[in-house]
């Protein structure tokens, strides 16, 4: 009897707790828009920068097109397309206008909201992208040829071949043309690095030159991307947003008709008025002038409320599991969702000497073929040798490992097929790392681009993640996975690498101390190799504690406006809970000076409720029993309210928009509450 009296009063209590949150609920819920109206603020902030920057490129008249108009794109390719006869540095030189276009095209299109963009824009820029790499490649092709008619002239005096480097910050250029034709001479090591072939007799005696044009950044890929069918999958869930925003248009522009209505009403009464009383005419017209300020108060309210729906609808994308991978990959294909290209793509070719040039009574003469620079087929297509394994073997390769990127495994080989228009890694034996030296080396049995690859998802899941504040606006985000932990700080609309550990020692990175805005931070560390940002296929890949969307948005949304004064971090308790709620740690942080036993209180939010529960990180079994002495909330703000001091509530209202801004979409985007 004791014990049923004892559920009763608990149950009792609950009751009471759940209706003082639904009388309260409206008036919070109302507070929390009010404060989450920094994301469209920072939102329309992002609109005018992008603006400013056009105006500035239009300033300044550098010659440099603007990537978002076509005729300028198109006048600019056409222009470079008839400029002929450049040479290898003219086009390094050129090469890094057309990388910072293609840079800024593909960051329109990760920034701006699919609502936003148009479908004919979309198709422009991609086309715009697609033609500047392949002009770009060909031009380096051209360069390549000019350079060869050369060979004899730059022959080296000790083997009588030529061999040539050109290093530049994006591209570096191996070139070695077999002008002695020694049999005995096939071990082709390049000056001062450890790069170089192990070739067959048969390539030794012929005329050919051996080419490793080693590109800091992946142009291929791309291919593969622009033909797979998951496109057909992107272009539907964007649809499906743009019909959610123009739904919330169609209700917002009813509400305005509405309101315009009640406001001609109104100035209908101020003209009768004005007929009946030309003695008032100068209140008459303070009442008008007021309706238009009220008119445009609307007006701008209700754009401000589009935007908003707008911003939550590409956040949902951003967390959206998709159903279905996009295709089926046969063996050896490499799968793209899965893994990822690091370090650039290695474009090896064995090439046809071209005719040299020769020196007749003061004049250079060269012959020049229509057809320009020709790959040697190796192995060829049709032979009579019966022996053709022995004839034709396999060519031993050794590459370097770009330095700047970060292989947590051995490092994968694979070799692009031009015709199915994805990566392979049949065709290549007999691969050895040594990770010291950052040396690979591989037999391969044809040339043609070649690329490293790692497991997209080795760092995930997370073992464990910590946000908290550093400064005024200012906050450090740690994630520790299996083999580092990432320590990023954000501040403002920028994002910084503050340190790497790797197995508990700090290594050195070229991004640390570098701030970005945080797209193309987020791509800069994909491509050094420190992958913590799940993609909408990485579910297939990795067992993660998968969150309902819209209750992970909302809770990094909240706290992201929470961050400037309160402590996040991972509990293990938000595995045993179902995907209906995420359970997380907090705590009150106003200074840098961390405590050694900090404490943290245990809160479980649903999106609609948050409560602090009675558990501690240390407790056996888990439970959703409330914390004694506290109440239900609509929101993550208000529970905190409840047991946090003024000083950190004035700091989180404070909290600069741009900030809030950054730190949600890092949280977005690094999906903590799913993948850890």
């Amino acid at each position: 009897m004791e014990r049923l009296e004892m559920q009763r009063i608990e149950k009792e209590k609950w009751n009471q707790l759940e209706a003082k949150d639904l009388e309260r609920r409206n008036e919070e819920l109302e507070e929390l828009r009010l404060l989450e109206g920094c994301f469209p603020e920072a939102e329309k902030l992002k609109q005018e920068t992008r603006l400013l920057s056009q105006w500035e490129h239009y300033l300044q008249c550098d010659g440099s097109p603007d990537p978002s108009v076509a005729q300028e794109m198109n006048t600019f390719i056409s222009l470079w397309k008839e400029k002929t006869n450049e040479t290898f540095e003219e086009v390094i030189e050129k090469s890094k206008v057309v990388l910072n276009l293609i840079e800024k095209l593909k960051f329109i299109l990760l920034e701006i909201s699919p609502c936003d963009l148009q479908d004919k824009d979309i198709i422009q820029y991609k086309g715009s992208i697609l033609q500047l790499q392949e002009l770009l490649h060909l031009k380096f092709n051209v360069a390549t040829e000019i350079l060869l008619r050369q060979a004899t002239t730059l022959a080296d005096l000790d083997s009588g071949n030529m061999e040539k480097i050109i290093k530049d910050e994006n591209v570096t250029l191996y070139v070695w043309a077999n002008l002695k034709k020694n049999p005995r001479y096939r071990s082709v090591r390049f000056s001062e690095t450890q790069i170089g072939f192990e070739i067959p007799r048969i390539l030794a005696t012929s005329d050919i030159a051996l080419r490793l044009l080693h590109t800091h950044y992946d142009h291929v890929s791309t291919l593969h991307l622009v033909s797979t069918p998951s496109k057909e999958d992107t272009s539907s869930v964007t649809e499906s947003v743009k019909d959610d925003v123009d739904n919330v248009k169609k209700t917002i522009s009813k509400e305005a008709e509405e309101k315009s209505k009640q406001q001609e009403k109104g100035s209908h009464l101020i003209q009768e008025e004005e007929i009946k009383v030309e003695e008032e005419q100068g209140d008459i017209e303070v009442k008008m002038s007021s309706a238009e300020e009220e008119s445009e108060a609307i007006k701008c309210e209700l754009e401000m409320k589009v935007l908003s729906e707008t911003i939550l609808a590409a956040q949902l994308l951003l967390v959206e599991n998709l159903s279905e991978k996009p295709e089926f990959f046969e063996d050896n294909m490499v799968d793209l969702c899965q893994f990822t290209t690091l370090g650039g793509i290695y474009h090896l070719d064995i090439l046809e000497l071209p005719p040299q040039c020769k020196r007749v009574k003061g004049w250079m003469i060269v012959e020049i073929r229509k057809e320009g620079l020709q790959k040697y087929t190796y192995p060829p297509e049709t032979t009579e040798d019966l022996e053709t394994e022995n004839a034709f073997p396999p060519i031993e390769v050794t590459l370097e490992v770009h330095e700047n990127v970060i292989f947590f495994e051995d490092p994968m080989v694979a070799r692009w097929d031009a015709e199915g228009k994805h990566w392979r890694t049949d065709g290549i034996s007999n691969v050895f790392y040594k990770p010291k030296e950052r040396l690979v080396t591989f037999s391969l049995e044809t040339f043609g681009p070649l690329t490293l690859i790692q497991d997209a998802h080795i760092n995930m899941p997370y073992q464990s993640w910590e946000l908290r504040p550093l400064d005024v606006n200012k906050v450090l985000l740690t994630v520790t996975t299996v083999f580092t932990e990432i320590q990023i700080q954000i501040k403002e609309n920028l994002c910084m690498l503050s340190s790497i550990k790797l197995r508990d020692k700090k290594h050195v990175s070229i991004l640390e101390g570098k701030w970005m805005t945080p797209i193309p931070f987020i791509i800069a560390l994909k491509e050094a190799g420190l992958n913590i940002f799940p993609t909408r296929y990485s579910h297939f890949y990795v067992i993660i504690n998968n969150k309902v969307p819209l209750v992970e948005v909302k809770a990094y949304r909240q706290m992201a406006l929470l961050s400037s004064a309160f402590a996040f971090g991972w509990s293990k308790w938000n595995l045993l809970c179902n995907s209906t709620k995420v359970v997380f740690k907090v705590r009150e942080h106003l200074t840098e000076e961390c405590t050694e036993t900090p404490n943290w209180a245990i809160l479980m939010f649903s999106g609609d409720r948050a409560q602090r529960l009675k558990i501690t990180e240390d407790s056996e079994a888990f439970s959703e029993a409330l914390k004694e002495e506290t109440e239900f909330h609509s929101t993550l703000y208000h529970m905190l309210k409840d047991c946090a001091s003024k000083e950190a509530m004035e700091k989180v209202r404070s909290s600069n928009c741009q900030f809030v801004n950054s730190v949600c979409h890092m949280l977005l985007s690094t999906r903590l509450l799913s993948y850890s």
